[in-house]
């Protein structure tokens, strides 16, 4: 037996048997591409380079920890779900994912729409120039003061989540003079095959309005009386990192028959349909994520094939991928602290980042991959642990993974697939320093998000 640490994290024991882990890789070298941003080599020398730059220059440059992002591998994404779906249905980036004025511009020359959900992201939006008419406002408890710049600016929807919200955005909307278009986010009661934190369509939760209590009906009953509100569609997002499609058929099934439910009740038939987004990405060479275009296939076979049974103009679709676009784009860049070993358990790989710049695998056991890449090695595989430099025990980045046995203080690890919800999601624990966000094209790196300096960390504390 082997007191290593469930791959799920304590709360699943702490004693299994020898190799619940993956065997080491044949070759500690390789880089799986199915991981990795699609500009990442290793050059013949060994070290690892992403658009045309090495990351030993990269962290010269910038310093680790860093997250260093591929942009044209970012926006060969965007036109892939932009083509995918075609012109007659709208993609909208999730901005939770990440956001910053330079990801704004790319995506509106790439011609993708944009969903924000608080203030922050709709002044990030507007300052980068996103069209207004572009972007969707969603949330669970949206303030006065964000629902009244979004309907003052004129976005393009604003997705409806309580009773008490549908009579606030319609007040403001209402003294504003507006006409404001809106979408009702519907609980459909489907439970993705996801964790439980990240499930959002199950009745026991803080979104949307339920579909079995009768909720939704009577939310669109006060909506379609509202002259200020514009109803043009249904919501539902049943939660993210999910690749078995099941669960949008059985949303989409239950969305049309609202829909049918409304044309029947009240004459009218709604123009459109969002299934949110939440499809899953490669975090291991395990995981096996679907394309855009089976996904856009997949989602407008279901669609179309209901509202024909049901009798139903085919609405018009939307889909809201985040994760899908920015988080295989990028890689977060470490140097390696200190090595520790533990006879008999496993090595400890102190790197100098952690939870602070990915809480996701103390959050949700989120599982990662990482390579050395300042150099190759032909050392034997070490099993390891990556952990941070902060004063937690669950600082862990990457739980198990092989690395080579000669790694040393010094030596630069990346972890892919870092590009979806470690920056939006990152801290100041410990008072660390957020890590900067290096955009890297055609042999050259710029900032698009500098890395925190201590006077920012000292400038809100007013003692």
């Amino acid at each position: 037996m082997s007191r290593s640490a469930h791959p799920a994290g304590p709360r699943h024991g702490d004693v299994l048997t020898e190799g619940h882990y993956s065997a080491p890789p044949t070759d500690l070298n390789s880089l799986d591409p199915r991981v990795w941003a699609s500009t990442v080599r290793r050059t013949p020398e060994g070290t690892v380079t992403v658009g045309g730059m090495s990351v030993a220059a990269l962290a010269e440059e910038f310093g680790t920890p860093a997250y260093v992002l591929d942009e044209d591998d970012f926006r060969a994404r965007c036109r892939a779900w932009r083509d995918a779906f075609g012109p007659d249905a709208d993609v909208f980036y999730a901005g939770k994912a990440f956001l910053c004025r330079a990801v704004v511009r790319w995506l509106t020359e790439e011609g993708l729409n944009l969903d924000v959900c608080s203030g922050g992201e709709l002044a990030t939006a507007l300052a980068a120039g996103m069209p207004p008419e572009r972007i969707a406002l969603h949330g669970n408890n949206k303030s006065t003061e964000e629902i009244e710049r979004a309907v003052e600016a004129g976005v393009g929807r604003i997705v409806l989540d309580s009773f008490q919200e549908i009579v606030r955005v319609a007040h403001i909307a209402d003294r504003l003079g507006k006409r404001q278009p809106v979408q009702i986010r519907v609980t459909v009661g489907v439970e993705a095959h996801t964790h439980e934190f990240i499930a959002t369509a199950h009745e026991d939760q803080k979104f949307g309005l339920a579909l079995a209590e009768g909720q939704a009906a009577e939310a669109v009953r006060r909506v379609l009386k509202l002259d200020s509100l514009e109803l043009i569609g249904i919501h539902s997002h049943i939660g993210s990192q999910i690749f078995d499609m099941a669960g949008f058929e059985v949303s989409a099934r239950r969305v049309v028959g609202l829909l049918t439910e409304i044309r029947d009740e009240h004459g009218v038939e709604l123009p459109e349909i969002d299934l949110g987004g939440g499809l899953g990405i490669a975090y291991t060479p395990e995981d096996d994520p679907r394309e855009p275009h089976e996904i856009a296939k997949a989602l407008g076979d279901i669609v179309t094939r209901e509202c024909e049974s049901a009798g139903l103009a085919v609405p018009r679709l939307s889909v809201e991928p985040g994760r899908a676009i920015v988080g295989p784009t990028a890689f977060t860049l470490y140097e390696v602290g200190t090595v520790k070993e533990l006879e008999g358990l496993r090595t400890y790989v102190s790197v100098d980042g952690g939870m602070s710049d990915n809480i996701r695998t103390a959050l949700y056991d989120a599982e990662y991959t990482v390579s050395l890449v300042s150099r190759a090695s032909s050392a034997t595989p070490m099993l390891s642990r990556v952990v941070g430099k902060h004063c937690e025990s669950g600082d862990i980045v990457v739980r198990d993974a092989f690395l080579p046995a000669d790694l040393a203080p010094g030596d630069l690890l990346a972890v892919p697939a870092t590009g979806a919800y470690c920056r939006s999601m990152a801290s100041n624990y410990n008072h660390a320093l957020r890590p900067p966000v290096v955009a890297v094209r055609d042999g050259e790196a710029r900032v698009i998000v500098r890395r925190e300096t201590e006077e920012d960390l000292l400038r809100l504390d007013v003692g």
